[in-house]
């Protein structure tokens, strides 16, 4: 319940900003999913926080997704094989998120010959090949893309400007490859690197950034057959991700950085019995490296190197089991449980604290030993009941454990937000997760349609303290304040999948609360991404072989903000009084994208197959808000008076782009 699979032939079709086809943004298209802000590739699902997706590419978890601070995603959809979006009851093998899992695959590589597909767009170009290493037994794929972003606008800066020495580029590159050992064995080898470089330097070079984050991760996977129904994955992950920040001047520098590592294995069992039952069982485990903002400087040759004793090491594990099978001819059941518990342990130092924050006293706790452990279980059911063979009822409730945190201040997913793991201070989320839903199918199965319901507890939710100011001096930790939330909704879906005509329609109705003691006056507010209506529609339409066009329609209703209410004077100076957190609605979001892929006749041949795609992104040029800003202007005195607006700053008008695809087998 609650699943989408995405095919990236129906991906590729879709209007996209700047030529750039994004998964992500396409996943923003489905009931139950809506975005992060204007542009952004990060995704709400179901009332729940960025950090609440479980997001994988082959088993390695990803813990940021965008490139350009949010504006496309890292993955590049000619590396993908398929996407997989499971928002309700997540099978018992998934763990560590509340709110939904993202299973992301990358393509084999064919194994019988060689493949080279490519793209040229307006601000990036990407390309990929694939074939065999030993026909119709091992084979590769290999796939890169690169901004150009820095060599367009260079040499349209003036010699003279201040930006002339600085830029902004991103890559990444995906490698797969999969080996038969025998009818019994196979091997797969994946990983994915990719990385964002910002820089800045002034006219005189008196002042410098340079800003590079990135991802890297590894999977080695051995999949094993004892007997035609007993089946063994065994999987080994790595994954990294890094943010640095380096500046300064030329006697003064300055560098600041963070990051997550992680080192993981898991044990995947399959057993397809005689009785009907599908058994899965297996285990997981992870060992994290969490490194905050920790800065370190330079000046005149004196270093600065504070003692920052804030890195964080844990111990993360699960063990699970289901069973699917059928009661009846008509009722199908998945129903299993997770054990999942997490350990902080040393090197750590625990501090005690006055009411003043000083340090009082600490407790010192050595490499490998337990600091804090939490766990709990985690039971898991999905139930379909099949009233015809178009017709079916289905129901799901979930009991979820995290243990990481992304605490945000702006609401979405940008390279300098954090992530926390839980520790002697900060306690796991978790949530219970109701819905049910009816589905069924017309027109031969050409037609989809389904409403679900749902309904989303949810404890231990992580916010910034009020007045909190970002410090790399301090753990963290410190700075939390924990409530709860909820949320419920209805999701409508209808969905063509057959025909020249293609294309869904979704509609949400939602809710979303928090509730924390030491906010909002204790009382409760709707969380950022409370939107109460949110509705997308797609349409593809294959007019003849050489074209086919599509458009996106959304609409969603505006983001929550905080805005103050009042003002007051001390000393002359006018300071804002908030009273309320996420008191204002920001203006509804909405946006037509048109596209059209058009295929010369002289432009393929059997080898060699050609395509440009032409493509406009918000076509009645929509202002919609990315951000707002009080002005206040004016002041004390005789014949002043005090002006306050509200302005909304845009930054995507109408967006024209075209692409040029091309294949060669």
């Amino acid at each position: 319940m609650g699943l989408h699979q995405l095919s990236m032939e129906d991906v590729k079709k879709l209007p996209v900003i700047m030529g750039e086809v994004d998964v992500m943004k396409s996943l923003q298209l489905l009931p139950g999913v809506s975005s992060a802000g204007e542009g952004q590739s990060g995704f709400y699902v179901r009332g729940g926080g960025p950090d609440q997706n479980l997001i994988l590419l082959d088993d390695a978890v990803v813990y940021n997704t965008g490139h350009l601070f949010g504006f496309f995603s890292v993955f590049n959809g000619d590396a993908l094989k398929n996407v997989t979006l499971i928002k309700g009851a997540a099978p018992a093998n998934y763990g560590g998120r509340l709110s939904s899992v993202v299973d992301v695959v990358m393509k084999e590589g064919n194994n019988k010959k060689y493949q080279v597909d490519g793209g040229i767009g307006l601000i990036a170009s990407r390309l990929s090949i694939q074939g065999p290493i030993i026909k119709n037994k091992a084979s590769f794929m290999i796939s890169g893309r690169r901004t150009y972003i820095d060599a367009l606008i260079k040499p349209l800066v003036n010699k003279n400007s201040t930006f002339k020495n600085s830029g902004y580029y991103f890559y990444d590159l995906n490698a797969k490859m999969n080996y038969i050992l025998s009818s019994r064995d196979r091997i797969y080898l994946s990983g994915y690197f990719g990385k964002d470089v910002f820089s800045f330097a002034n006219k005189g070079q008196t002042f410098s950034v340079k800003v590079p984050w990135g991802n890297s991760t590894a999977t080695l996977r051995w999949n094993h057959e004892f007997t035609n129904k007993l089946f063994l994955n065994t999987t080994l992950m790595y994954n990294d991700y890094n943010f640095a920040f380096n500046g300064g001047q030329p006697t003064f520098k300055i560098k600041m950085s963070s990051g997550i590592q992680d080192l993981g294995a898991k044990l995947d069992f399959d057993y397809y019995s005689k009785f009907n039952h599908n058994f899965k069982f297996g285990g997981q485990y992870t060992y994290h490296t969490f490194t905050p903002s920790t800065v370190t400087g330079e000046s005149e040759g004196e270093e600065f190197n504070p003692n920052q004793a804030l890195k964080k090491y844990a111990h993360e594990l699960g063990v699970y089991a289901l069973d699917e099978f059928d009661l009846g001819p008509k009722i199908k059941i998945n129903v299993g449980a997770r054990y999942s518990q997490f350990m902080q342990i040393g090197p750590y130092t625990q501090y005690t604290f006055d009411q003043n924050l000083n340090k009082t006293d600490s407790t010192v706790y050595h490499s490998g030993e337990i600091v804090k452990s939490y766990g709990g279980i985690e039971p898991r059911l999905n139930i379909r009941y099949e009233i015809d063979d178009n017709t079916s009822i289905k129901l799901s409730a979930a009991k979820t454990y995290q243990y990481l945190h992304l605490v945000s201040n702006n609401g979405s997913t940008l390279p300098t937000d954090i992530w926390s793991p839980s520790t002697y201070l900060v306690r796991p989320q978790k949530a219970w997760q109701y819905s049910i839903g009816a589905f069924k199918n017309f027109l031969d199965n050409k037609l989809e349609t389904s409403v679900e319901v749902y309904y989303k507890d949810m404890k231990n939710l992580i916010e910034y303290r009020e007045g909190y100011v970002p410090s790399s001096l301090r753990d963290v930790d410190y700075d939390f304040v924990f409530g709860k939330g909820y949320a419920y909704g209805a999701e409508f879906f209808i969905n063509k999948t057959k025909g020249k005509w293609t294309g869904w329609l979704g509609y949400t109705l939602s809710w979303t609360y928090r509730n924390f003691a030491q906010l909002n006056l204790g009382e409760p507010f709707p969380a950022k991404y409370d939107q109460r209506h949110n509705i997308s529609i797609t349409s593809s339409y294959e007019l003849n072989k050489k074209l086919s066009l599509s458009a996106v329609f959304i609409y969603g209703s505006g983001s929550r903000v905080t805005l103050p209410t009042s003002l007051y004077y001390i000393d002359n100076q006018i300071f804002q009084e908030y009273s309320k957190i996420n008191n204002y609605s920001l203006p509804a979001y909405h946006r037509l994208d048109l596209a059209a892929i058009y295929t010369p006749k002289g432009g393929s041949t059997k080898k060699i197959k050609g395509s440009w795609t032409f493509s406009i992104y918000n076509v009645y040029s929509r202002q919609n808000p990315y951000l707002v800003y009080l002005d206040v202007s004016g002041g004390l005195g005789s014949g002043n008076k005090v002006e306050m607006k509200v302005k909304q700053v845009s930054i995507f008008p109408i967006l024209p782009s075209i692409t040029y695809n091309f294949k060669f087998n």
